[in-house]
């Protein structure tokens, strides 16, 4: 598939990537940010939502830092599975990313903002037209949302990222920048509940790292993740716990791949009092993913319970 016309910036610092963001802004287009482009490239290619110009952050020198608090935007997926600096749950997640080849390219700034996945968006342009499009991807028609018929006020594509639960089960915190500053929140504050939004990123805005808490290595835990193939799928539920080593009052789970936003159970863990078969029923009654994966929601749904048993193993 031939590849839309766009024009490359490729900046050598951030200050850079932020002047080339505002002065776009400025004149009134439209860009998108690449990283390993294991995922924009291949949407560019079907023609999914491309813009005119295309700013890398390849060649920003500091953004692939590696450590057991912090971790770069641009940091690859094979360099974090293959660390012993990185904590072993986001190593072991990283690891479980697609292909050995994608990982060398892929980074984790790219997954944290992976773009959601639907059955009627991620399709070539031609059969997206065939049924008259979508309403994330609706060419100016406002075409109705193709999983929930006759609405397009909402879009249901379901984010399939594996490192964000992992490091949200961690207390991560993810450090923002743009043309306006920087910005630093919770991740778990950093997910939108919108198929097309996803996050709180403003125009302009970009991901520079992630950064864990001093005590990180003094937490354990897991990721569980059900897909089709052991290799190279998107996870079709995923579940991360981890807790203070020696107290499990402390027990944190997360989810992914069952609606837009990777999410943290906090309520459903404090209210279940510790007792993990409460809190996989209590995940299970609060989240129903929608018909647009590979495998039935209801067989998704009910797994989730199993993999949330498996990752409070100890």
């Amino acid at each position: 598939m031939l590849m839309p016309p766009f024009e490359l910036h490729q900046p050598k610092s951030v200050s850079e990537a932020c002047t080339i963001a505002k002065e776009l802004m400025l004149a009134g287009d439209e860009f998108d940010w690449i990283a390993g482009g294991t995922d924009l490239i291949p949407n560019y290619k079907w023609h999914i939502n491309s813009k005119p110009h295309v700013i890398s952050l390849a060649g920003i020198d500091g953004l692939s830092e590696i450590s057991m608090t912090e971790i770069g935007c641009m940091a690859r997926l094979h360099d974090i599975a293959e660390s012993e600096d990185v904590h072993p749950i986001v190593s072991d997640a990283a690891s479980k990313v697609a292909s050995s080849l994608i990982r060398r390219n892929a980074t984790l700034g790219g997954n944290l903002c992976l773009d959601t996945r639907c059955f009627w968006f991620n399709q070539t342009e031609e059969w997206r037209s065939s049924i008259d499009w979508c309403h994330k991807c609706d060419c100016g028609t406002g075409a109705d949302c193709r999983v929930i018929p006759n609405q397009n006020e909402l879009c249901v594509a379901t984010y399939q990222g594996d490192i964000a639960p992992t490091l949200m089960v961690l207390d991560a915190s993810v450090h923002l920048i743009g043309p306006d500053g920087t910005r630093v929140m919770p991740l778990v504050e950093f997910y939108k509940l919108d198929g097309m939004t996803r996050n709180v990123l403003q125009p302009g805005e970009f991901m520079l790292k992630i950064t864990l808490p001093d005590d990180v290595a003094d937490w354990t835990g897991s990721y569980r993740k059900l897909r089709v193939r052991d290799s190279w799928d998107f996870p079709e539920a995923g579940a991360a716990a981890a807790w203070k080593k020696g107290d499990r009052t402390t027990l944190r789970v997360a989810t992914t791949a069952l609606e837009s936003i990777p999410r943290r159970h906090d309520t459903e863990v404090s209210e279940s009092n510790g007792d993990v078969k409460a809190i996989c029923d209590a995940v299970f009654k609060s989240t129903k993913p929608v018909n647009n994966t590979s495998l039935p929601p209801r067989y998704r749904r009910n797994m989730i319970k199993v993999l949330i048993k498996r990752a409070c193993e100890e």
